[in-house]
């Protein structure tokens, strides 16, 4: 019989499927939720030191192939979310990443060093949402010194190990997974949303979301997040989650196969619903039976042989 449970670091996922951050990620009796929804792990919304609002409506757009969206990094800031995310640590069936960003180096450290309190089984180090430059400028993952930077002020106060997330829309994504193992990730997550896109309508001849652009998830990334794990799973030798389109289990096979550990979900809970994670996982479990594999381990990096 095929086995899905997954060894990501020092943990096992029952099996590889992930919620992603942003996704019914405010709360901890959500995250909880899509735990006992069938993810192997849950990811927070991404959390800051401060009270952020956001961009105003409409945020979200969806179009012929996906999503976009500019929700502008909106959070209650460290001190709600602390109690949220111990909520969730103490009452999820599958382990929880708390998910962080931050303005600066030195943010980064604060927030992470914050949200040990609520002990996270991991935390994810946001560097790269795509809609935020006109607060924050150039995302830190387009720039491998800060990349490495950020990540290594967040190793040192981190209590559990680290998760940097990674963008797409850089020249060479190997290049900033090097930088960010080097100083210390124990694991990527990657891909972050593409872009920032737009969506006109042409009645008004007007951008449709407040921001006017925004990240593209869904459907229409998942070629470019496959070669990026690929890419990534060739240059380093850490866990990777794979993230961005991915909708069923042929999806997450071809993230598996080009080197994902595991396989983050995020956008298909709109299309299949919150019990997506139940059908991605039986979708793969058919596919194994089918194709005698047995466990996932087996299949990773399959495509690179």
């Amino acid at each position: 019989m095929p086995n899905l449970e997954t060894a990501f670091l020092n943990k096992t996922f029952s099996n590889p499927t992930v919620l992603s951050s942003g996704i019914l990620g405010v709360y901890g009796s959500s995250l909880v939720r899509v735990a006992i929804e069938g993810a192997g792990a849950v990811t927070s919304k991404s959390i800051s030191l401060n009270y952020r609002s956001g961009h105003p409506n409409p945020i979200i757009v969806e179009f012929e192939a996906g999503l976009i969206n500019a929700v502008g990094l909106s959070t209650h800031g460290i001190d709600d979310s602390i109690s949220e995310i111990s909520y969730a640590v103490k009452n999820s069936p599958s382990p929880v990443i708390a998910s962080v960003f931050a303005d600066n180096v030195e943010n980064f450290a604060l927030v992470s060093q914050r949200i040990n309190e609520a002990n996270p089984d991991f935390i994810e180090v946001n560097i790269s949402c795509p809609n935020v430059e006109s607060e924050f400028g150039k995302p830190f993952a387009t720039d491998p010194k800060t990349s490495a930077a950020v990540t290594s002020a967040v190793k040192k106060v981190s209590k559990a190990p680290v998760i940097v997330k990674l963008s797409p829309n850089v020249p060479n994504i190997k290049l900033i997974a090097k930088s960010v193992v080097d100083a210390g990730a124990d694991a990527i997550c990657a891909i972050n949303t593409v872009g920032p896109g737009m969506v006109i309508d042409i009645e008004s001849a007007k951008p449709i979301l407040s921001n006017k652009v925004g990240g593209v998830s869904g459907p229409a990334i998942k070629p470019v997040a496959v070669r990026c794990v690929y890419d990534i799973f060739s240059e380093v030798d850490v866990p990777i989650i794979g993230v961005g389109g991915v909708t069923n289990g042929s999806d997450a096979i071809e993230m598996i196969f080009a080197g994902a550990t595991a396989v983050g979900i995020g956008s298909a809970v709109h299309y299949r619903g919150i019990g997506v994670f139940k059908k991605v996982s039986k979708e793969i479990f058919r596919f194994m039976d089918t194709h005698d594999y047995s466990s996932i381990e087996e299949m990773r990096g399959l495509a690179h042989e």
